[in-house]
């Protein structure tokens, strides 16, 4: 190997970049609020309601008031103590509260008595708030004074903090209104549904706090407020209201000790599937942790020992496993501890060893003790695993004979299917269209080369309300794990994809947006490795078509045809519906859908598309935080196709 040809460089200590103040923070946002995206943008109104739970937390703060300005701004209100306003001792002329707001890692939590627990473990919110600001003010009500201090153009200090009044009423709390930097973020408009489920969440961990939202946005004005005096149980009948629960009773119980407390309530309903949910100090754990795993274990204990000792489970009879007892359950585990291990400055897994043993401890003695005093409903839940551990049996004997099938038959693709000539699976593409009229047009219009067609027969089965022993039975669903070629659930192997464009195309109407909601389901539950790789596409098909000259132009709805009829008030031509992909010619598809897929793609971050209530509306009914995580997960895998 010929040997590199030098290059003349400087490197000596003159060359080392030292980055000061919040200087880190704006030139690698990602670092400290995860994207710079929606989620990113959103993560900045976290922060600083953290900082007022902080105070709930620690019994100082009973409202937090969220305000969505006119002029696209944020303003979150709290009536804790106030940051503290006297001159910092390690920073000699400076305040503390201005301490805060400008240098990473400062805060009340890192020791000394004034927060025993919190959510804001890492000390950077507040001040990566100002540093990701064109502006923001800082008002304190502390010592019976109004304080007030400005910052601008990404955290500089525009000023020093004055008294500018009495507080009002004696009050004490903080205020912090901010203006996300355009310049950093992808977009600065703030989505209120997502900051309302953020907030109702909240409410339901803090027990008796209220968290308010007005949204003062022009055509966008509401006002939401929540208080749950039950908390975490009324999160729980919260969940479940959608469902039918097995039993009217929440199970609950709450554990103190010195450092450590743990409050968990759950109930069992009739679906299918799980929905556990954790917490460390307020902050949601999606990826679990150490207390998570603690009640998981006790759990499966718990239920198995009463099982034996009731006579439910026959001396013969194997263990219920931990998947059998979990199905249909929703729980809530919130922790609080006062040095808590998270990984990562995202939060999203606890590691604390100690924290699960506690849990643990506390499930396997007060769930026992539930379970005994509540004969009927415990054997409820025995019967309901029985059936689970059931299904699980038959489920495993049709996986094998659906793998046995797939390798005698040579991958056994379903006769419905039209593939595409070509054989690289990074340039094909998969569409499934709804019905056969509008398989014949996509037909028609495709590329034969790398555009396939599937037609699937009106609404799949819905996979959330189906154990996975009838879901394999179900002859669209056999289609479509057929067609993909890399197998279900635990089996799925990306590498096998004979896809790698599967692109729903449903009809521009509600029932249209079902089917599509179905399909996204089933992939989101079932080959969950092909969404978080980018590989689901949505099409979406235009409602209208009017002439405008001689060339037709698409409108994707009624909305875009509203829009339209503003632009060209003179517009005389009528406008024809194209409620179905069956009755569109062949010119009208390709022009609009089928072609779609060669264009740029416009990634959408899923809180911003109807897509987020369609698939939520399936998943979890009104399972607000089951719809939190699949956006948070899923905020940069699920593609909309740019037509």
């Amino acid at each position: 190997m010929a040997k590199a040809e030098k290059t003349e460089t400087s490197y000596s200590a003159s060359d080392i970049t030292v980055l000061e103040g919040l200087d880190p923070v704006r030139k690698r946002p990602g670092m400290y609020i995860g994207s710079t995206g929606p989620a990113g943008l959103h993560h900045l109104i976290w922060e600083v309601v953290d900082n007022a739970v902080d105070e709930a937390m620690a019994g100082h703060c009973t409202r937090i008031d969220v305000t969505l300005l006119a002029d696209g701004g944020c303003r979150v209100s709290d009536d804790g103590r106030g940051i503290p306003v006297d001159p910092h001792p390690q920073y000699k002329g400076k305040s503390a509260a201005e301490v805060v707001l400008t240098v990473l890692h400062a805060g009340g939590k890192f020791g000394g008595a004034g927060y025993k627990v919190s959510g804001g473990l890492h000390g950077v919110g507040v001040s990566v708030v100002n540093a990701l600001s064109t502006r923001l003010t800082l008002e304190i009500d502390r010592n019976g004074d109004h304080h007030k201090l400005e910052f601008k153009d990404g955290g500089n200090v525009d000023g020093k903090l004055e008294i500018v009044g009495k507080a009002p009423r004696d009050r004490t709390g903080t205020t912090v209104t901010f203006y996300p930097d355009p310049s950093i973020f992808e977009e600065t408009d703030f989505r209120a549904q997502t900051v309302l489920e953020r907030l109702q969440i909240m409410a339901f961990l803090n027990r008796g706090l209220e968290i308010r939202l007005a949204d003062e946005r022009p055509d966008r004005q509401q006002t939401q407020a929540y208080k749950y005096n039950g908390g975490i149980v009324d999160y729980v009948k919260h969940l479940n209201a959608a469902k039918e629960s097995l039993f009217k009773k929440v199970v609950s119980y709450e554990v103190i000790e010195e450092t450590m407390e743990v409050e968990v309530a759950l109930q069992w309903n009739s679906s299918y599937n799980e929905s556990i949910y954790s917490y460390a100090n307020g902050i949601s754990t999606i990826e679990g942790g150490m207390h998570e795993d603690g009640f998981r274990k006790a759990l499966t204990i718990a239920v198995n020992k009463y099982a034996r000792a009731a006579n439910l489970l026959k001396e013969k009879e194997e263990n219920l496993t931990g998947e059998d007892i979990r199905e249909g359950l929703t729980a809530i585990i919130s922790v609080r501890l006062g040095e808590p291990q998270f990984e990562g400055q995202t939060k999203a897994k606890l590691g604390n060893v100690p924290v699960r043993s506690m849990v643990e401890k506390a499930t396997n003695a007060k769930l026992a003790e539930w379970l005994e005093e509540n004969p009927r409903e415990a054997k409820q839940v025995v019967q309901k695993a029985a059936l689970a551990a059931r299904a699980r049996v038959a489920a495993r004997s049709a996986r094998d004979l659906t793998r046995r099938k797939s390798a005698l038959d040579g991958a056994g693709l379903p006769g419905k299917l039209v593939d595409c000539s070509g054989r690289d699976a990074r340039l094909s593409e998969l569409f499934i269209v709804e019905g056969n009229s509008a398989g014949g047009s996509a037909k028609d219009a495709r590329n034969p080369v790398t555009q396939a067609i599937l037609p699937i027969r009106g609404k799949i089965l819905n996979v959330e309300r189906a154990r996975i022993d009838k879901m394999l039975k179900n002859a669209e669903v056999q289609a479509l794990i057929a067609a993909i070629g890399a197998g279900l659930a635990e089996d799925f192997d990306l590498a096998k994809i004979r896809y790698h464009k599967i692109i729903l195309l449903a009809d521009a109407d509600v029932d249209g947006s079902h089917i599509r909601t179905l399909l996204l389901t089933f992939f989101f539950r079932q080959m969950k490795p092909l969404v978080e790789a980018g590989h689901v596409y949505v099409a979406q098909p235009p409602l209208f078509s009017t002439l405008v000259g001689k060339e037709k132009a698409y409108l994707k709805d009624e909305a875009a045809k509203n829009r339209f009829l503003e632009e060209n008030p003179n517009h005389k031509n009528d406008f024809q519906r194209l409620k179905g992909l069956g009755e569109m010619d062949f010119d009208e598809l390709r022009d609009t859908t089928m072609e779609a897929s060669k264009r740029s793609l416009l990634q959408i971050n899923v809180e911003q598309a109807a897509l987020a209530d369609e698939v939520c509306s399936v998943l979890m009914g009104e399972d607000v935080e089951l719809r939190r995580q699949f956006i948070q997960t899923n905020a940069k895998d699920v593609r909309f196709l740019d037509i």
